[in-house]
């Protein structure tokens, strides 16, 4: 009689394991909380407290608490702050997520290209990268969006053509690192095409710092839109935390809280988003599994 060995116990998946290691991160699951709280508030807040951010509904400067219709108080032009921050983090967060977007397939596609071919075509895609890394950001992107309307999208895409450097080498580090494991190798010996090796095979196994890198990039990016604003170069149609301090701050002195508020909203959104980044290169880091 034939016995049938018990199944063996092969232990949780790793975005199980990496899943308990982030919930087990106090600072992690804070972050991800006021994050969700901050999107949530952007998404519906507007719905219920429908006042257009553009209207001039009071006297300028209004204190915040004076009035109870305007618990915020109002800005220069006597525009209500609450609107504003309402309707303004919709956009601040989109601009922040676009911007991330374009950063990560921009510095995937040449990363990949560079890591997994090797050679000349390595040589020259890190010539291009070290190009743009050593040029000013700051001053290519005020560059780029003066060039072109100062849209939204133009704002994300300026901001995403100064900022993927840094992911091409991170993905090229991980591409030549991950190539020569025997997987991979014996992939290639299979005859299996490259485009398959680098996007169904190596990219998975190098997603974890990736995804952590494409976070933080977030963050950078709402920074980067409020700087562009508070230089004037902000899209004036469209209400974000970033516009609001660029067009209150030159009345800072007479008036605290048309700046300090939406910044204060801006300094949540990116420390939360930071949280939850450290929070993933914990979960993904394997000695920390380990220990």
């Amino acid at each position: 009689m034939t016995t049938i060995p018990p199944p063996v116990d092969v232990g949780p998946s790793p975005s199980a394991e990496a899943w308990r290691m982030f919930r087990r991160n106090v600072p992690a699951m804070i972050g991800l909380f006021l994050l969700v709280v901050i999107i949530a508030v952007t998404l519906y807040g507007a719905i219920f407290y429908t006042a257009d951010p553009y209207e001039i509904v009071w006297a300028p400067h209004e204190a915040p608490g004076v009035t109870p219709d305007f618990p915020l108080g109002t800005d220069y032009l006597g525009r209500d702050i609450l609107a504003g921050i309402l309707s303004g983090g919709g956009p601040t967060l989109a601009v922040g997520a676009a911007a991330a977007a374009i950063t990560m397939v921009i510095g995937l596609l040449l990363g990949a290209a560079a890591g997994f071919f090797g050679g000349w075509v390595d040589n020259l895609l890190m010539r291009v990268t070290e190009f743009f890394q050593v040029l000013p950001t700051l001053l290519f992107a005020m560059v780029l969006v003066t060039l072109f309307s100062p849209s939204l999208f133009v704002i994300a895409m300026a901001i995403g053509v100064v900022s993927w450097p840094q992911t091409a080498r991170l993905t090229r580090a991980e591409f030549l690192k991950i190539k020569e494991l025997e997987y991979v190798l014996a992939a290639r010996a299979s005859g299996t095409r490259n485009w398959r090796i680098m996007w169904r095979i190596i990219l998975p196994n190098a997603a974890p710092p990736l995804i952590v890198s494409a976070t933080l990039t977030v963050g950078v990016a709402i920074l980067f839109e409020a700087g562009l604003s508070f230089l004037g170069l902000g899209d004036p149609n469209v209400m974000s935390w970033g516009l609001m301090i660029g067009a209150n701050r030159d009345y800072i002195l007479d008036a605290w809280w048309p700046v300090t508020i939406p910044g204060i909203a801006i300094f949540l959104t990116v420390f939360a988003v930071s949280l939850v980044g450290d929070g993933l290169n914990d979960a993904f880091n394997p000695r920390l599994r380990r220990r």
